[in-house]
């Protein structure tokens, strides 16, 4: 058994450990608060755009553009993003998880997969296991804007329009709420038509648009637009997640520091008293010699 000596050091390094806990699960706390106004800033125009599409998707252009265009699928890629730090408990690791079965269903059906990544801890993970990394953006901080990840989705919009790969994914976590966050994996290229039943209703009529300076001009930049804000809206989306996680995880660190400071706690107090006792019976027996 530890002595008494040592149980203390151990007791005053774990309280330590747990100031530094408490203090990263309230800047946690504050980060995620303000990753959710953010996300909420961004929702708007997501939906708007999403709207826009949708119209577009039921219209009659005067040209078929290519982002609606479906092939037979030989290559994949995906837009995976994750954080760029680590503490936020099995947030990346459920996502690569993820990730992985679907490359490896893609290889079960003799379909190839590539990446685009965000963060520094997809970057680190393609790296070790060999994945086929198109290009990647790290470093974002917790206020990423648009033009950080712009990059990195041109890359992969450009593979998609030189016919090198036949769709595009993007893999993030969704934010359910604070301690609920799903991987999730959205389809973006080609630009599938919404096919529920509202939509169908609300779109049942003819719809048409009058293009300036041409369609073709118009149409493929409102596209890109729309991949766009659908990356970035899961960048967000993931910042969020991110803090989420961490302060759980950080919140769970201190719950079990204190549980293991009260263990130790009662093994010094069982030490101590033993001491005692045992200094006694000297005494006693010291006495009784007498």
């Amino acid at each position: 058994m530890a002595g008494s000596q040592e149980i203390r050091t151990q007791i005053k390094s774990i309280q330590n450990t747990q100031k530094i806990t408490k203090a990263m699960e309230m800047v946690a706390a504050s980060k995620m608060r303000k990753a959710i106004n953010q996300m909420e800033k961004a929702r708007p125009y997501a939906e708007k755009i999403s709207s826009v599409m949708s119209h577009l998707a039921n219209a009659h252009p005067e040209y078929d553009s290519i982002f609606f265009e479906v092939r037979d699928v030989k290559k994949k890629a995906y837009i995976v993003v994750s954080s760029d730090r680590g503490l936020c408990g099995g947030l990346n690791n459920n996502l690569f998880k993820a990730v992985l079965h679907e490359s490896l269903t893609n290889k079960n059906n003799e379909i190839q997969s590539c990446y685009s990544v965000i963060g520094n801890k997809a970057a680190g993970f393609f790296q070790r296991i060999g994945g086929e990394v198109i290009t990647k953006s790290t470093h974002l901080g917790d206020k990423p804007q648009i033009e950080d990840v712009l990059g990195t989705i041109k890359s992969t919009i450009d593979k998609f329009l030189a016919r090198d790969v036949d769709e595009v994914y993007v893999v993030y976590n969704k934010f359910i709420n604070t301690v609920s966050q799903t991987p999730t994996i959205e389809k973006v290229l080609p630009i599938a038509v919404d096919s529920t039943d509202n939509q169908k209703n609300e779109y049942s009529h003819y719809w048409d648009y009058l293009y300036e300076p041409d369609a073709k001009e118009v149409l493929e930049s409102l596209f890109t637009r729309y991949i766009e804000s659908l990356t970035y809206r899961s960048v967000v989306e993931n910042i969020a997640c991110e803090q989420a996680s961490r302060m759980v995880a950080m919140k769970s660190s201190s719950d079990n520091a204190a549980d293991l400071i009260g263990e130790l706690q009662i093994i010094y107090n069982k030490n101590r008293q033993a001491a005692i006792t045992q200094e006694i019976s000297e005494i006693i027996s010291g006495a009784s010699a007498l």
